[in-house]
């Protein structure tokens, strides 16, 4: 019995090194295979262009292949329900945005909680604007809420979906400006500006990276941005609390990397110095003010978290105020 024991003992370490399951993956540097980067909107949005400047940048930093996955549908909520079930092994992650805290709030079944995943890092905030067709005969905001005011229920409104930016927005809007407008939402924020251009639609509330290349191509008029102050590359726009009177319709919306929760600590913190590192390329911080979004990364993880909790308590406010609902 003894002699077997022994044998046994000694083979160990030879089984380890023959690459038995478990043993050779336990030994391996996180990352050693490429990594899942998921979006929850369309392709060729200003989000996913975004995303996938980034997902390249990032890439040259952890050595590994970064693939943009997108998986579109219910505002957000099919990715978010997608990436909250798979492994904590920093392999799939996901651009998280504050339309995620609106989802939540709106649909509290909805089978994903913002504030359990692992937050790593806030990448940059973008308001929307406010858009009608270019042939519209609207110039103003004050233009669109008189025509609104005569004729209650008349004018739709379109956006990326139930809870998203433009949704939260327009609702928003029509609730400081007292009108009464019809929410017609679609897949995905790629498909307000063709709704515009069809005539199903009469204004939308995309953010201002799908809102900028529509204003450049001469597609639409941009009547007012919901930022706080007036947006960098829209200077002569006015802001909605400067076009209503009002101090209460900054809207900027945000976005991060989020991770299944329980991500361990060692990769969260590598995830965060990689991805804080990628933002400093010049291409891509040309790219995002481009798009009129500003990079807003948070110092650490523990920052972002904070900012999700912070935007819960504040997006509550805002649906309870404006009287948002899913319908």
């Amino acid at each position: 019995m003894r002699r077997l024991l022994l044998k046994s003992m000694l083979a160990l370490p030879a089984a380890g090194a023959l690459g038995l399951p478990g043993a050779s993956r336990a030994a391996q540097p996180y990352p050693s295979r490429p990594i899942r980067l998921v979006v929850p909107y369309a392709a060729g949005g200003g989000p996913d262009i975004q995303t996938r400047k980034l997902a390249e940048v990032l890439a040259q930093q952890l050595g590994q292949p970064v693939v943009v996955e997108n998986k579109v549908g219910a505002g957000g909520i099919l990715a978010a329900e997608f990436v909250a079930q798979q492994p904590a092994d920093g392999y799939t992650l996901m651009l998280g945005a504050s339309t995620h805290v609106t989802q939540k709030l709106l649909q509290p079944g909805a089978k994903f909680d913002p504030s359990a995943f692992t937050h790593i890092i806030r990448v940059g905030v973008s308001p929307a604007v406010l858009v009608v067709g270019a042939g519209s005969p609207y110039r103003t905001v004050a233009d669109l809420v008189a025509a609104a005011r005569r004729a209650p229920g008349a004018l739709n409104y379109a956006s990326g979906g139930i809870g998203s930016a433009a949704h939260v927005s327009g609702a928003a809007f029509a609730a400081a400006a007292g009108i009464d407008v019809v929410h017609v939402p679609y897949k995905g924020s790629v498909e307000i500006v063709p709704s515009l251009l069809k005539g199903d639609t009469q204004f939308g509330f995309p953010v201002a990276t799908t809102a900028l290349p529509q204003l450049a191509a001469g597609k639409v008029r941009a009547l007012a941005v919901t930022s706080a102050s007036r947006a960098a590359v829209l200077p002569q726009v006015p802001t909605l609390n400067e076009a209503l009177g009002r101090k209460d319709l900054d809207l900027d919306a945000w976005s991060g990397v989020w991770a299944p929760p329980s991500l361990p600590a060692p990769i969260v913190a590598q995830l965060h110095a990689a991805i804080l590192k990628a933002l400093a390329d010049p291409g891509l911080r040309r790219l995002y003010t481009e798009m009129g979004a500003a990079l807003a990364p948070t110092p650490t993880p523990e920052a972002f978290s904070r900012v999700v909790a912070d935007e819960t308590a504040r997006m509550r406010r805002v649906i309870d105020k404006n009287r948002i609902t899913l319908e």
